[in-house]
Parts: C-alpha cells; structure tokens; sequence
C-alpha cells in the first residue's frame, strides 16, 4: 500500500495540476465571450456555457489517461484501451470490477476515484457558476 501511495499521490498532484490549468483555460475563455453573455439570447450564452464545458470535460479526460498511462506503464494491463477502460472505471467512481489491478498495486484504484471526484466535483462546480452568471447576465440584458 505504500508503494502505492508513493506513485499514486504525485499523479493525483499532476491531475490537480492539470484541472487548474483548464479551469483557468475554461474561465478566460468565458470572460473573453463576455459580449455574448450579454446578449439577450440564451442560445448564444448556451453556446459558450458548452465551450467551457467541453474544455473541463477534456481536463477530465486527460486526468484519466493520465492515469491509465501510469497503469500501462507499471505493467498492470497488456493494452492501452485496457488501461483506458480501467482508468475511465475508477476515475468516475463506477467501479464495475470486470477489471482488476494486481494485490500490489490494487490501492491505486480507490486513489484514482477520490481523485476523479473531487475533479468532477470542481469541473461541476465551475460550470455551475458560469451557466449562473451567464443566465444572469443574459437576462439582465433581456430586461433592458
């Protein structure tokens, strides 16, 4: 188990790294489409709620290659798709079972879910506050 926490805590520090940056690439570019959260349309503040939503869900999916690359790497699975497969399983907090890692080095799975939740959870959490500023905004523009 320590040999586990050894390689799995500085992928999680990797994967936070890696959210921040695409929070911070998501939040830039929702303020730079501030004239079309100002409109009165909802379709086009839709339109950019959508690209920074896209943007996390590439951060998301980079966390779980990420971690899918580790597993590869420490010989836990043949196939890339497999480690991808397995990955994708623990990072979303599935945990279907159908795959499994060795006695060894199973303790990374749980630490790929912790780390996928907290990383959906602030992916969640900014989408949420930009579709509410937005439809603030949006409908703040409507009334003038």
């Amino acid at each position: 188990m320590l040999n586990a926490l050894l390689v799995g805590l500085p992928t999680m520090m990797l994967c936070l790294l890696v959210q921040s940056l695409l929070l911070v690439a998501a939040l830039r570019f929702y303020a730079a489409r501030g004239s079309l959260i100002d409109s009165p349309s909802f379709s086009e503040s839709l339109i950019v709620i959508n690209g920074v939503m896209l943007i996390l869900v590439i951060g998301n999916l980079g966390q779980v290659t990420i971690w899918a690359m580790l597993f590869h790497a420490l010989g836990e699975f043949e196939s890339l798709q497999d480690s991808l497969y397995h990955s994708a399983v623990n990072f979303a907090t599935l945990g279907y079972g159908d795959i499994v890692m060795s006695e060894e080095r199973r303790f990374l799975g749980p630490l790929e879910a912790v780390n996928g939740g907290l990383m959906i959870g602030m992916s969640t959490a900014a989408l949420m506050a930009a579709f509410q500023h937005a439809m603030k905004r949006t409908l703040s523009s409507r009334a003038q």
